[in-house]
């Protein structure tokens, strides 16, 4: 195995290791003037274990694969593919969407005001000295 080649076969078993769908992990490797492109194919039940809360295991991924990259003097980034018929969901939208709402219960949310517009005039005065 080539020091190049590296990378690939990093993210390969670790996300190998994340998933319930092993077998439906694809990674291509391809390189440009850009440097070196991970392209990251998943079962889409697996994508919200690949990419973690607020996306932090993909981001834990890209920083690992640059420090692979560094060492190699070379530049890699990882494309996570979204799979076909895959859909995008908040998780946090839909729990509060699906809450009983009791009429009994006074209702907490208090909307704030927001400023008006300023000019830029009015800006530019503020940071004089």
């Amino acid at each position: 195995m080539t020091d190049e080649a590296r990378d690939k076969e990093f993210i390969e078993y670790v996300v190998k290791m994340l998933v319930d769908n092993p077998d439906s992990v694809k990674v291509e490797r391809k390189i440009d003037e850009m440097g070196v492109l991970i392209t990251l194919d998943v079962h889409a039940d697996d994508m919200g274990m690949v990419i973690g809360r607020e996306g932090m295991t993909a981001k834990a991924l890209r920083t690992l694969l640059r420090v692979i990259g560094a060492r190699n003097n070379a530049r890699v980034n990882l494309k996570i593919n979204e799979p076909e018929g895959g859909e995008r969901r908040d998780r946090k939208r839909e729990e509060r969407a699906e809450a009983p709402v009791s009429p009994n219960e006074p209702f907490e949310h208090v909307v704030q005001p927001t400023p008006a517009p300023r000019s830029l005039e009015d800006v530019m005065n503020d940071i004089k000295i």
